[in-house]
């Protein structure tokens, strides 16, 4: 083996170690925060399923009752208000604790509630995340 190859590996086994050796419970917050954010703004602004189809509209009766500063979604704010994020050591999360939210998420038969799915990753969401995993991976490889 050529001396040159055999720094090559050399260097590699070193960044590979680097990499083992990195808490990944560092990299968790922003994922998490990240998460949130893509959440907030997929109920402010976006209006769509992570995988971009758009929200069905209310029904003809529930339009009666909403004014001109509701929308899907967004009523007192109450849903977007309640969106967090969380981490421990090997787990990013986000969502809401509110006892709709769920209804809201999967829908419900009873309520004839379609499904409006706010929580998930596009992949334009997927694609920020990964951003931020390959930005941190340089960070460690930079030690």
């Amino acid at each position: 083996m050529s001396t040159e190859l055999t720094l090559h590996l050399a260097e590699l086994n070193h960044r590979i170690q680097q990499l083992a050796d990195a808490n990944v419970g560092e990299l968790l917050p922003s994922l998490a925060t990240e998460g949130e954010s893509q959440t907030r703004r997929r109920i402010e602004t976006e209006k769509t399923a992570p995988d971009g189809s758009p929200w069905l509209a209310w029904s003809e009766g529930y339009t009666k009752t909403r004014h001109s500063n509701h929308s899907l979604l967004e009523n007192e704010g109450n849903l977007l208000d309640s969106i967090t994020a969380d981490h421990n050591a090997d787990t990013a999360i986000w969502g809401s604790n509110l006892p709709y939210a769920a209804a809201q998420q999967f829908g419900y038969k009873k309520r004839n509630l379609p499904a409006r799915e706010y929580l998930g990753l596009s992949q334009a969401n997927r694609a920020d995340m990964i951003a931020i995993i390959d930005n941190w991976v340089d960070q460690q490889l930079r030690t």
